[in-house]
């Protein structure tokens, strides 16, 4: 993965995905707030071209982008301010292509003009950053589509190294052994999360895990250990179906303080 950089000062990164679905389909996941927000970040879309994207990824993180394109099924750009001191304009396009079989192909491409290399870490973090939420959004479509959905945040900063972190969290989780190993995890008395291990990667600073969750509900965890001004541990839940929201509902301070006790405040 590197940084492509032209010569009238414009650098981007680009990441794709073949994702199940016919383009009217992808286009509700990657375009619409209930979409996004079903296996990404909580989002909201409003309006067309000169509207607003909001999305919220915890802690009192929340990220705001001017769309500049809307040509529903296939393209979808935005523009967000620098969210650091002297950052220029970050903008995001998304196209959705049809292939045969009713998949198709999700592209991001992100893209900020810039005269020095100041930024491309930022560029590069938010490339290493999609993967495991691509592997959220392929399972969304394949198998949840279209169902209610809720999600947990669930976010601790530490002071910790990002390997050390991972581990610790890794360690809790039982994550260990091969793809497709059953894992369960006693979150407090009579509160368990369980389900099948699916992608583990490190990128970068950042280390990750997907559980595909049966237990309380369908659904997927992401979570892992990210560089954030410091280290960030995170814990992305989504859950499926009728009972999605009032589970979310019970498991969150659970979850949260689960994650507290594994990194206490000061950790």
């Amino acid at each position: 993965m590197s940084v492509k950089k032209d010569q009238d000062g414009r650098r981007s990164v680009c990441v794709e995905v073949e994702v199940p679905g016919t383009p009217e389909q992808v286009w509700q996941a990657i375009a619409t707030g209930p979409g996004i927000s079903a296996w990404f970040v909580p989002t909201t879309v409003e309006g067309g071209v000169g509207g607003e994207t909001t999305s919220d990824f915890g802690g009192g993180m929340v990220a705001s982008a001017k769309i500049t394109a809307f040509d529903a099924p296939h393209r979808f750009a935005a523009e967000a301010p620098g969210w650091a001191e002297g950052m220029p304009p970050f903008a995001t396009e998304w196209t959705v292509e049809a292939k045969s079989g009713d998949t198709c192909i999700v592209r991001v491409v992100h893209s900020m003009f810039a005269s020095t290399d100041d930024w491309d870490g930022q560029l590069e973090g938010t490339e290493n950053g999609w993967p495991g939420y691509f592997e959220v959004l392929r399972r969304y479509l394949a198998r949840f589509a279209g169902q209610r959905s809720a999600q947990v945040q669930t976010i601790s900063m530490v002071s910790l190294e990002g390997p050390a972190a991972w581990t610790k969290l890794a360690t809790a989780m039982h994550i260990e052994g091969d793809r497709g190993r059953e894992v369960t995890i006693d979150i407090a008395p009579g509160v368990t999360l369980a389900g099948t291990l699916g992608r583990v990667a490190s990128a970068g600073n950042q280390h990750t895990v997907v559980l595909e969750l049966s237990s309380p509900c369908p659904g997927t965890v992401y979570g892992g250990a990210f560089p954030c001004g410091g280290t960030m541990v995170s814990l992305q839940t989504y859950l499926y179906g009728d009972s999605a929201e009032s589970i979310a509902r019970e498991l969150g301070p659970v979850l949260q303080e689960w994650v507290n006790g594994l990194f206490p405040a000061g950790s």
